[in-house]
């Protein structure tokens, strides 16, 4: 399965429904809140090439980018391979 990262801020209705569909996908992720680790904000714009907005989603080393970006992967059909999770289940 891939590595997840999702960048997080503070009462942020977008990180909470990127999280809902990785958690009903099952999908075990990483997130940083950049709130509570200012540090981590410059780190998060320079991996999602200068996006200062959160949630900033990264699976392995592919930029997703934020919630709306997530969602129109799954409806694309690409999100589950990107993942990799077995399409089959």
């Amino acid at each position: 399965m891939a590595a997840v990262t999702v960048y997080t801020g503070f009462a942020c209705g977008f990180c909470e429904r990127a999280k809902m569909l990785l958690n009903h996908k099952g999908v075990e992720f990483t997130e940083i809140n950049v709130a509570r680790q200012p540090d981590q904000r410059a780190i998060m714009m320079e991996r999602a090439a200068g996006a200062r907005t959160v949630p900033q989603i990264f699976i392995d080393d592919v930029h997703v980018g934020g919630c709306d970006d997530l969602y129109a992967l799954d409806r694309a059909g690409n999100l589950d391979e990107l993942l990799g999770l077995d399409a089959s289940n």
